[in-house]
């Protein structure tokens, strides 16, 4: 499994785990036996546009994790995909804000890359996750009008993955959308305080969310390999 993603991917490496580590962990518990290899490929402050073949930045990594996994011709190959908060912001990451039609053709394209390079993978997209309305730092501005850009991007993800069934039905699938609200719910346990200039705000998960989150995600990623 190749995650992709930006710092809620990336996490916290709390005694060294991360939401992708946990998804592993989750996927070789006694009710789900077999061997699993993670990569995380999750990059604070990126955005779709960073993952893009032709900027040749993260996409370059992703490519050199994924190839080191894909000479095991025994192994199911997947990317686990969860990219949007930054791509939300009013303003700071690379491209952002980016709109909900641009966030659904840098998927794509990112989505075509890989199908290209490594047929027979498998390609999760995960929905990005609830973050608080006063989210605002040294770095991005979020607010309201990027959590409302996150619901908005839910549909382009739909969309994407119905236009591969005629040709991808069994490559391309939606992933986890009940982590946003259960985050919603417990961010008080499950996401670090930070302050910025509009109060107290809510953005990343701590250990416990982590935890959290990668269950999520391998739940999704179960149902997508059966």
């Amino acid at each position: 499994m190749v995650f992709i993603g930006d710092s809620i991917t990336q996490g916290s490496k709390v005694l060294g785990q991360t939401p992708p580590d946990y998804a592993g962990e989750y996927l070789i518990s006694p009710k789900n036996t077999g061997g699993v290899q993670v990569a995380n490929c999750g990059v604070s402050g990126r955005t779709t546009v960073n993952f893009l073949p032709a900027t040749n930045t993260e996409f370059k990594k992703v490519k050199a994790a994924a190839d080191k996994f894909y000479v095991d011709k025994q192994a199911v190959l997947l990317f686990s995909v969860m990219l949007g908060t930054n791509d939300s912001a009013i303003k700071g990451p690379l491209g952002a804000p980016v709109a909900p039609g641009d966030y659904r053709a840098n998927l794509k394209t990112i989505a075509d890359s890989l199908l290209a390079a490594y047929p027979g993978c498998k390609i999760v997209f995960n929905y990005p996750i609830w973050y608080s309305n006063n989210t605002h730092n040294r770095g991005a501005t979020y607010l309201q009008e990027g959590q409302d850009r996150v619901k908005a991007y839910w549909i382009e993800i739909d969309e994407l993955v119905q236009s591969y069934k005629s040709t991808k039905h069994n490559q391309v699938f939606k992933g986890d959308k009940n982590a946003y609200a259960y985050f919603e719910k417990n961010y008080l346990t499950d996401f670090k305080p930070e302050t910025g200039p509009d109060g107290t705000f809510y953005l990343h998960p701590n250990a416990k969310g982590d935890k959290a989150l990668g269950e999520f995600w391998a739940k999704a990623i179960l149902k997508a390999v059966k």
